[in-house]
């Protein structure tokens, strides 16, 4: 942990891949902060639907990538600005104060953190899913991409940016960002979609991660394991 500093500008970086359903209402709640004068980038990787067109007028930067989470989260970082990055899913959405309590973290001395997530979704398992989430997140120093990674530029770079790999990448990164200190565990909530846990069974999807973060931890290349998620 460095020592305390001032708040910066904050780039905004989303990857998206055909998110037409959900990225107007993730980029709207964002707007309030562009206005503030951070910069929010939206990195496609390809989308057919009409994701390009509802993010043009929402954005400060659209660009494109490959195709892959990493791909397009290092392809933003790329040409960022700012001095903080914050990694926002297309299906995440923000609370007011989000950026505030971010900028208390940074100021405070923490180079990276995330924030507690919300499932959408509104059945009990979820409530339980969420709390153990974020419990492990904090006791680990292990963060997810839907907790709202966030991270110094001077940071992202020493670690070398997200892995290329096909999956695990937030694992990954949060392995080598704990080597340079805790993260900020804050716990005002962050909520993403439940669409894919509504989709495919909750219990079935908790089944699914666990087995496939053993399997990564026993030594399963991640790109073996993508072909299940």
């Amino acid at each position: 942990m460095h020592s305390e500093r001032s708040f910066s500008q904050v780039s905004i970086i989303i990857p998206v891949l055909n998110e037409a359903e959900v990225i107007s209402n993730t980029l709207q709640l964002l707007q309030p902060l562009r206005a503030q004068g951070h910069e929010l980038i939206i990195v496609d990787g390809g989308s057919t639907d009409e994701t390009l067109s509802l993010v043009g007028p929402l954005a400060d930067v659209v660009t494109h990538s490959e195709k892959g989470r990493a791909l397009q989260m290092n392809a933003g970082a790329a040409i960022a600005r700012g001095n903080i990055f914050w990694f926002l899913h297309a299906d995440t959405l923000v609370a007011e104060d989000s950026l505030a309590l971010l900028s208390n973290a940074q100021s405070s001395g923490y180079d990276w953190g995330r924030f507690n997530v919300r499932l959408s979704g509104q059945q009990v398992l979820l409530r339980i899913v969420e709390r153990m989430m974020n419990l492990r997140s904090c006791l680990t120093g292990i963060a997810t991409g839907d907790q709202g990674l966030f991270m110094t530029r001077d940071t992202f770079d020493e670690v070398g940016g997200f892995p290329l790999i096909p999956l695990m990448e937030d694992i990954e990164i949060s392995k080598q960002l704990k080597k340079i200190g805790r993260p900020a565990c804050i716990k005002a909530v962050l909520v993403t979609s439940s669409r894919r846990w509504e989709k495919n069974g909750i219990l079935r999807t908790i089944w699914l991660m666990w087995r496939l973060r053993l399997l990564y931890w026993v030594g399963v290349p991640a790109e073996s394991l993508k072909r299940h998620w």
